[in-house]
Order: C-alpha cells, then structure tokens, then sequence
C-alpha cells in the first residue's frame, strides 16, 4: 500500500507581498525619523555658530568703546560686522544711569540676510569714566 499520504498545501519558503510592504514601510518611517533627526542637528549647529559669532561681535564693539577710553555719549548707532563671511549688524543704545559716571551700553546684534532682521544676541553691559 504505497498511497501518497496528503498533508495539506505545500507552503513556499518565500515572503508574501503583505510582509514585504510591511517590511518596507517600516523602513521608510525610520528613515524618515532619521532625516527629521539630522535636520534637527544641522539647524541646532547653525544656530550656534550665528550665536557664537554674534557673540564675537557684540563684544568687539563693546571693547571698541571701552578702548576710546571716554565715556560713551548717549544715543544710538549701527554698524556692520563681517565675521566668517557672514555680515551681522550691531546696533549700540547708550543709555544715562541714576550715576552720572556710568552709561548702560546695550548691544543688539542681528543678521543681514533676508527680508527681515532676526535678533541673534542681547548684550548688556555698564561703562564707567575712565
């Protein structure tokens, strides 16, 4: 009595076209995860390197005063400074205090490109007679 026995379906060893979508979709959504990740990175890294520069600048010009070595007559003036190639626009207030020895000396340093001025940095400092 050879009689075949029968066990059902033969099943394949391959994947079926539901689990390689799956699979694939998977795979889109994490490399989606990772790009949204380094952008985030890369923009966090500019920024820092806008602030940092800022930074440079903001205290180059309040050096720049302190060097005159005279108090600061009060008001408002703007300049231009170029750092790494990038052009950013300092704008110095000069404000009285309660003591007439001393000026509030504020230092706002903003970007040049675009449409619009972005507010990088706030500096404040006070400045004495010399």
């Amino acid at each position: 009595m050879n009689a075949a026995v029968h066990r059902g379906p033969r099943r394949s060893s391959g994947f079926t076209l539901v689990e390689v979508l799956v699979a694939l979709a998977v795979v889109a959504i994490a490399l989606a995860a990772g790009l949204q990740a380094t952008g985030a990175l890369t923009r966090s890294a500019e920024r820092q390197s806008e602030q940092w520069l800022a930074q440079l600048c903001a205290e180059n010009e309040l050096t720049r005063l302190r060097l005159e070595r005279q108090l600061p007559n009060v008001g408002e003036s703007t300049t231009n400074c170029i750092q790494a190639g990038r052009t950013l626009i300092v704008r110095l207030s000069v404000l009285p205090t309660p003591n007439p020895n001393f000026r509030r000396v504020d230092a706002v340093v903003e970007s040049a490109t675009g449409p619009s001025a972005v507010r990088l940095l706030n500096l404040s400092t006070v400045q004495g007679r010399y």
